[in-house]
């Protein structure tokens, strides 16, 4: 794994105070409120430390911030005994070296939005402060995601996995229905909040334009647990609901409530899961069947709506995964309200 060396230029400074006003706070203790700048939303009171970090001084601050980040963009760790320890590899980290000269000429150039020297008057103490901490890791750390590259070398190796690996899938029948089109004779639903998922098995079932589909198993389907980077600049995994075959394409698909597509941490979902698909469609059309791979981001307002009209739900999918291609695109070009 190789990493794009940071552009510092292009980093968020950090603009809910003005350093002089980081300053007055050093050492009380005090709490402040602290507002949305875009919306002018009151969170609250919020209560700044001095000694969030017990720290001899700057360079030591530069060494544990150093550590603090690369420990954060290790993998999570799976909680309790559903998925395989195995599958919590650690996060290849960069050269530790190279990640100190970041943050300094991060910390020095762009963090307050003019020069900063952390070592006159002793400024570095103001990289103390909670929030500042915090701001300094999610910018680098969704920096180095975003950076990373893997530069590929020779022919691509294919392992094929197969959803049948998992023999037996123990369910409820109160909350999952009988399919004919699915290698096990039932699919699961969430028993509270389900009614998008269910509809969509039993339409999936019924549509003649649907070849084959399955639920995926969160925690049983390992090997379609895709990596993304949350809002908060840290990896996470997700599983996308179904996979569903017609035709000419594959389509990985998530269902969500309308209110919810538009979510940051979900169109990052949905910027990961597209890269994925695109992996798997550089490989030779023999090596994937003949078929494309496609992620789909299904709203539940365009769901009902094309299925009540009769329509297919295979040219559904082909719909939503156009329109996902385009708000990519788009999304990032919208102006901050």
């Amino acid at each position: 794994m190789e990493h794009h060396a940071l552009d510092i230029g292009q980093l968020q400074p950090f603009s809910a105070l003005s350093l002089a006003q980081l300053k007055e706070l050093l050492g009380k203790g005090d709490v402040f409120i602290s507002q949305d700048l875009q919306s002018s939303t009151l969170f609250g009171d919020y209560r700044v430390d001095g000694a969030v970090m017990n720290v001899t001084g700057y360079n030591d601050f530069l060494s544990r911030l150093t550590r603090r980040i690369a420990q954060a963009l290790s993998q999570p760790l799976p909680k309790g005994n559903k998925i395989a320890t195995h599958l919590a590899n650690p996060y290849l980290q960069v050269n530790t070296a190279e990640l100190a000269g970041w943050l300094e000429s991060y910390i020095r150039e762009r963090l307050f939005n003019m020069p900063f020297d952390p070592l006159l008057d002793e400024n570095w103490r103001v990289l103390l402060l909670q929030p500042i901490i915090d701001h300094i890791t999610k910018v680098v750390a969704l920096a180095l995601i975003e950076a990373e590259h893997q530069p590929q070398i020779g022919d691509s190796e294919v392992h094929y996995r197969q959803l049948s690996e998992l023999a037996k899938w123990p369910m409820r029948e109160s909350s999952s229905l009988e399919v004919n089109k699915c290698i096990y004779p039932r699919l699961p639903y969430p028993a509270r909040h389900g009614g998008l998922e269910k509809a969509f098995i039993e339409w999936a079932n019924k549509d003649s334009s649907v070849l084959a589909f399955c639920k995926i198993s969160e925690t049983r389907h390992d090997f379609v647990r895709l990596r993304y980077v949350k809002e908060d600049g840290l990896p996470a995994f997700y599983s996308p609901d179904f996979l569903l075959r017609s035709d000419k394409a594959v389509y990985l698909v998530e269902t969500k409530a309308q209110g919810q597509v538009s979510s940051p941490n979900v169109q990052r979902k949905l910027k990961a899961a597209a890269a994925w698909c695109d992996r798997i469609n550089a490989l030779s059309e023999k090596e994937r069947s003949n078929l494309s791979w496609h992620y789909v981001l299904l709203g539940e307002s365009v769901f009902f709506e094309w299925r009540d009209k009769g329509g297919r739900l295979a040219a559904l999918c082909e719909f939503a995964r156009i329109r996902n291609s385009v708000m990519q695109y788009v999304i990032p070009l919208l102006p901050n309200p």
